[in-house]
């Protein structure tokens, strides 16, 4: 039975029509991914399967049951605590929970993220009775409530007109994960950190009855979707496949158009040379086919050519040094606070490829202006090499003016800008970015993220650079210009830094990691993304430095420090045991990897909740019980190697 459908609707807010004619539906326990290019109408098409929009003509049918929504814009009109915002999106119950919450006094440091305050003081049990919470199950809906809330990294006790952008952003998410099963989110995974994504998935997987999701994070797309639903030119295009198989199944529907336009258009070429024969001909010719003609004229001219892709070139300065940043034991805090990082020593030379990750609030972007000399250490030294051309993306997405237009923020008043050496029209170059010409004098705060985010690309790269520092710039790109910006930064030969919560995106660019894992240490990892979460199950190596002519020297020591102490009877027989334990520890993360694989791979067919929903059913708890055994084993693997480290 459908969840969800449209019949015939369009859509326009002028220009083209967003949605011209559409059919679309949505099957109860289908997780739907929504893609297209940006402005293609993503949000708009949620919105109006929420019921925020209305369409311009066709029909809508939505459920009789709650939805939880996750728009693009968080209302402005929210007003009261995060916890209070957050449960009235259950109604009259939410009222009765953030009565329940006030009246308890509720300290967040006093509770587990998962749990209920069931087994409170006797004088918050009486204020829980007071604000209506009776039963046990009562309690247990507030726990779920604060687990969410706690788990999205909100402080439920905060007001949320103090909150920045990003957090708002969290609270919406965290209002539609607690109001229902059946859900529409818009870019959920903006603003949160890896642990959380993570976290999300889980949930989600769990949780989750019917999802219909827009995200950037492909990651994130292919564990989740089991159908993909492509938005192009107005019209919807379904693909019943994960979003692993989507490009190659879109390649194919593109083809199969391409050859049905160029069929189309060769008959309309041998008709025009019909209509345009001599007198003869004219004479003779049949009104009939003069109509048709006039048919397939003007269909040529409703059709909606596809869209070309961004064409994107870094402007490279000249070679830096070989040596880009040298720091030597850095450490740095703020006053009364712990510090961030401590004791941290890198060398990162020229073509390195450097990805910064970290839950939010470890201190990513602290670390990155840190080494850029931005910021003095507490403690220890930064250096920079010579001859270096920095270009900040984080920094121009701050200078952009919402009031200024879209040539303007780019050439700065002129009409031309410079690039690679040659002198471009800003409106020719900004078309090199899709920005057509009925944009360019938009004001910034009229652009989508997207298109926001492609406009400081396109300032970035009016900039010469030996040295590109990323933060975040992924956030709200369409996959195929994500897929391009890779491209083009994988062919950089300067030097890059990226802070990114997007793992595919870290996983095909980066050689390296630096990590902040909440320890109070940055640590280095050789490898990407996927490589760091393999290697982070075991003991961080510390380098070890020395200075030596001002200088760190840094050293693999061949010999111990300290000679191995003698193991009594029962520490040997306790050394014996883990290390035969620590050698069956990779076959059996292998064996539980492998089984996930499998899961997955049933899971991406999308026939298999519609013939077995059980199967279905058993195949998400198992992979997310998985998760969590892979958990505990590492956990257990840090703890057996960090034992025979001490019994050594």
């Amino acid at each position: 039975m459908a969840f969800l459908s449209m019949q015939g609707v369009t859509l326009n807010l002028g220009g083209k029509p967003l949605l011209d004619a559409a059919d679309f539906s949505v099957e109860t326990g289908e997780r739907l991914c929504l893609i297209g290019r940006n402005g293609a109408g993503k949000s708009s098409l949620l919105a109006l399967l929420g019921g925020q929009m209305q369409p311009d003509s066709g029909i809508i049918i939505r459920p009789g049951t709650q939805i939880g929504q996750m728009p693009q814009d968080v209302p402005e009109n929210w007003r009261g605590s995060v916890f209070s915002l957050v449960a009235e999106a259950l109604g009259e119950e939410g009222k009765a929970l953030a009565a329940a919450h006030a009246g308890t006094g509720h300290d967040t440091a006093t509770h587990s993220a998962d749990a209920a305050p069931a087994a409170t003081s006797g004088s918050n049990d009486a204020a829980g009775h007071e604000a209506g919470l009776h039963m046990a199950s009562d309690w247990e809906r507030y726990g779920e409530v604060l687990a969410v809330i706690n788990h999205l990294e909100l402080d439920p006790d905060a007001e949320f007109a103090s909150l920045s952008g990003g957090t708002k952003r969290r609270v919406a998410l965290a209002r539609a994960l607690v109001c229902s099963e059946d859900l529409i989110l818009d870019e959920p995974t903006n603003h949160l950190d890896l642990a959380t994504i993570t976290w999300l998935e889980n949930f989600l997987l769990r949780k989750a009855r019917t999802l219909i999701f827009v995200s950037h994070d492909r990651a994130f797309s292919k564990r989740l979707a089991t159908r993909v639903v492509e938005i192009d030119r107005g019209k919807l295009h379904s693909y019943s496949c994960g979003f692993d198989r989507y490009p190659e199944r879109r390649e194919e529907r593109l083809a199969t158009e391409e050859r049905a336009f160029a069929l189309f258009d060769k008959k309309l070429a041998q008709e025009e040379v019909w209509i345009r024969q001599g007198i003869k001909a004219r004479r003779t010719r049949n009104m009939g086919r003069v109509r048709a003609l006039e048919a397939l004229r003007a269909e040529r001219a409703e059709r909606r050519d596809k869209q070309g892709n961004v064409r994107m070139a870094a402007q490279e300065a000249g070679r830096s040094g070989k040596l880009v940043i040298e720091a030597d034991n850095v450490t740095f805090g703020y006053p009364g606070k712990p510090p961030l990082f401590s004791e941290f020593s890198t060398i990162i030379q020229r073509g390195d490829r450097v990805g910064l990750i970290g839950d939010n609030g470890t201190g990513k972007t602290t670390l990155l202006r840190v080494l850029l000399g931005e910021l003095a250490p507490t403690e220890g030294t930064a250096q920079l090499g010579t001859n270096l051309q920095i270009s900040y993306f984080d920094q121009l997405r701050e200078s952009l003016n919402p009031e200024e237009s879209v040539m303007d923020s780019v050439a700065e008043g002129n009409d031309v800008v410079t690039v690679g050496g040659n002198t471009r029209h800003v409106a020719g170059y900004l078309q090199d970015f899709l920005f057509t010409p009925d944009r360019l004098r938009l004001p910034v705060k009229a652009l989508s993220g997207g298109e926001r985010n492609r406009l400081l690309l396109a300032k970035l790269f009016t900039r010469p650079s030996n040295v590109l520092v990323l933060d975040e710039p992924t956030n709200d790109l369409d996959v195929e210009t994500l897929e391009l910006l890779e491209e083009l930064l994988a062919d950089y030969s300067g030097t890059v830094l990226i802070v990114s919560h997007d793992r595919s995106f870290l996983d095909n660019l980066v050689t390296s990691v630096i990590a902040l894992e909440g320890d109070g240490k940055a640590h280095e990892y050789v490898g990407a993304y996927t490589d760091w979460l393999r290697q982070r199950s075991t003991p961080v190596q510390e380098k070890k430095t020395e200075e030596k002519n001002g200088r760190a020297n840094y050293q693999t020591d061949q010999q111990p420090s300290d000679k191995p102490r003698r193991r009594n009877f029962k520490e040997q027989r306790e050394f014996d045991l883990l290390t035969k334990e620590l050698e069956a520890l990779p076959e059996r993360m292998d064996a539980l990897e492998q089984e996930q694989e499998n899961l997955e791979t049933a899971l991406a067919d999308p026939e298999l909740f519609t013939k077995d929903p059980a199967a279905f059913t058993r195949t998400t708890e198992r992979l997310t019980a998985l998760e969590e055994e892979q958990t505990e084993l590492l956990l257990r693997w840090e703890t057996v190697e960090q034992r025979l480290e001490e019994l050594s």
